[in-house]
């Protein structure tokens, strides 16, 4: 079985965002897992519109162009790592959108975030979190919060995030377990497949 593919998620597109920095960071960090492959997925790539179909994709095809490839780029991944930015208390509204565009390509697979902003990002995260559990991930406990101080100090060019070995800490914790849970979910979907098949014959 190929080694879990999981995408680095960047989930801000605005023109000043900050979301870069802890993206490359995170996927540096995760490319010397040796367990998996790792890419980098840009929100800005894909301008899918505010949500306006006709129902979720779960349900009925998107018509969509931007959403059917989208759903196909998400289908590509075995985990995500969703980099998470707090607007009011909450995740980015293009983060969000982007999630709603997509339906059973999240299902049983696993998902961590990379939290920043006030308290780390960690209002943010745990909306993610909510629902990543209503599309069938597996989100993990592990998770990277970049607090205020962390986040105005690298912002400013005074430290770098690979200088803080607290958040050097989390990340290695979130990569190890998205990766476990990637490989044993992946097996597991592999195997339903399989019995899925025998069943048709």
């Amino acid at each position: 079985m190929s080694k879990p593919k999981i995408a680095i998620v960047v989930g801000s597109t605005r023109a000043a965002r900050f979301a870069d920095v802890p993206a490359q960071w995170i996927a540096k960090i995760a490319k010397t897992h040796a367990d998996i492959d790792v890419e980098i997925v840009d929100l800005r790539d894909w301008p899918l519109p505010f949500f306006d179909e006709v129902a979720s994709s779960a349900w009925a095809p998107s018509q969509n162009e931007v959403a059917q490839r989208w759903q196909k780029k998400v289908a590509e991944f075995d985990g995500f790592i969703f980099t998470a930015a707090e607007y009011n208390h909450a995740p980015t509204g293009v983060l969000k959108n982007a999630i709603d565009y997509a339906a059973n390509e999240w299902n049983k697979k696993p998902a961590g975030f990379v939290g920043y902003g006030s308290v780390g990002g960690a209002r943010a995260v745990e909306q993610l979190r909510l629902i990543a559990v209503e599309l069938q991930m597996a989100p993990v406990k592990s998770a990277v919060h970049i607090a205020w101080g962390d986040f105005l100090a690298v912002r400013q060019g005074e430290k770098k995030l690979e200088d803080l070995e607290h958040l050097n800490q989390s990340a290695a914790a979130l990569v190890n377990d998205v990766a476990w849970w990637a490989k044993v979910l992946k097996a597991a979907r592999a195997a339903d497949a399989i019995a899925g098949e025998a069943q048709a014959a």
